[in-house]
């Protein structure tokens, strides 16, 4: 198993922990489960690790170099977003593709991608926030152990730009621009390196009932 994330409650006030925990670490292994990796969720408490790794080990085999995450060193944004124009009902879709018809034309848009990409839901890494549907519809969600509706806990995305030419999910003042160590081959665009199938986000989903229930994985 791979180290793919390692987030703080300090460090993200929603993030949803179990009682008595405060850190949650995500593995995952670096082979198609069939279609993207398959996850692991470590709910701990910072205060009991005492022995930390100052370099992860790497596997002695993977299925593609891109399921290995170049390290990253995070700054927490805090952003609003709004649900995905497929989850909103007809009428409210009409309002809104009205409502973005003037602010459309001046990026050269379709008003319904206009929402979708510039004020629905940030492209990118992220914790939790609304989900993208960009190659599927709405599937129902439920806790697989108690039937609770679940949501997203962690998007691990290909890319962290969005598809606008302005660039308005871009991070503020943009800590990603630059490398945090020499890499010949740094993508400011993709500073992770992961990549899900052809260019896609595997989205991680909780039980917001109960966090530590079994976790469910989707790529869209």
């Amino acid at each position: 198993m791979l180290p793919v994330a390692q987030l703080y409650a300090r460090d993200v006030p929603d993030l949803l922990t179990p009682e008595g925990t405060d850190l949650l670490q995500v593995l995952w292994c670096p082979f198609d489960h069939p279609i993207m990796p398959r996850t692991a969720l470590f709910w701990r408490s910072a205060a009991t690790i005492t022995d930390i790794l100052s370099t992860p080990p790497e596997p002695p085999a993977m299925q593609f170099d891109s399921y290995l995450p170049e390290p990253c060193l995070l700054h927490p944004e805090q952003i609003t977003e709004y649900p995905d124009h497929l989850e909103l009902s007809t009428e409210l879709q009409e309002q809104l593709r009205q409502w973005s018809v003037p602010q459309a034309a001046e990026e050269d848009m379709d008003p319904q991608t206009y929402y979708d990409c510039v004020l629905s839901s940030a492209p990118g890494w992220k914790v939790g926030g609304w989900p993208a549907w960009d190659s599927t519809d709405p599937t129902p969600r439920p806790c697989p152990e108690c039937g609770t509706g679940m949501e997203v806990l962690l998007t691990i995305a290909t890319f962290e730009e969005g598809d606008d030419e302005g660039r308005s999910w871009s991070p503020y003042e943009n800590p990603a621009a630059e490398p945090s160590s020499p890499l010949d081959h740094f993508d400011p665009g993709r500073p992770t390196a992961v990549q899900i199938g052809s260019g896609y986000r595997q989205q991680l989903y909780i039980c917001p009932a109960a966090p530590q229930h079994p976790h469910i994985t989707l790529m869209t």
